[in-house]
């Protein structure tokens, strides 16, 4: 899948998923309740243990899903997290060299950044959006001030985003959202509960529906 097409479905779906798994079926698992909920974009966290091991096995396993790599620090990281077949990667703060290797394989780079300088800096060199983190303190309010001088920066806030407040992060002009544990509870991982994952992913869908 091309770029384009990559950021116009994240965009289209407005929500992308934060996994940590224990093991590649568990994230597959995971993956395929979401998508009856109807989400398909899933960030997995190099926080996760074997995290390029199940990257690589639930690309080949579910092509048609966008699982991206988050969490990533440094330009070799994400060189191969693309390798692995990432359609996109994540970042939690500034990193210009990841933005770079991104650029040079034409994929998505959505890089974190949080005050209004670093938010431009990061828009500047290169990212596809700004991941807006920890969004969780000053909420969609947040958003809607910073997009104002800014409204050419593409932003997805994370932390702290739920099915309560999705829909105004989405109002207040976010190109989409990142939920963690109010998505994907680590107890429902863990019970592998994927009727209650699917059951809070077509929560967040209609909290998104209602806002469009």
């Amino acid at each position: 899948m091309k770029k384009d097409a990559i950021l116009t479905k994240i965009k289209a779906e407005k929500v992308i998923a934060l996994i940590r798994a224990d093991n590649p079926d568990g994230l597959l698992d995971c993956a395929k309740a979401l998508a009856d909920g109807g989400l398909t974009s899933i960030e997995l966290t190099m926080t996760t243990p074997g995290a390029m091991r199940m990257l690589e096995k639930a690309v080949a396993d579910q092509p048609d899903f966008l699982f991206g790599l988050g969490t990533v620090l440094d330009a070799e990281t994400a060189r191969v997290g693309i390798l692995a077949g990432a359609k996109f990667i994540v970042t939690p703060a500034f990193r210009p060299d990841v933005i770079a290797v991104c650029q040079r394989y034409s994929v998505p780079i959505f890089s974190g950044a949080f005050t209004p300088t670093e938010i431009l800096a990061t828009w500047e060199a290169g990212a596809d959006a700004v991941k807006v983190f920890p969004a969780e303190f000053f909420g969609p309010g947040y958003i809607k001030s910073v997009k104002a001088p800014f409204p050419q920066i593409e932003m997805v806030p994370t932390g702290g985003v739920n099915a309560e407040n999705v829909g105004e992060f989405i109002k207040a002009g976010a190109f989409a959202a990142a939920a963690g544990s109010s998505l994907v509870e680590a107890k429902a991982m863990k019970e592998k509960n994927w009727a209650a994952i699917t059951a809070k992913a077509r929560a967040f869908v209609a909290a998104i529906a209602a806002v469009k």
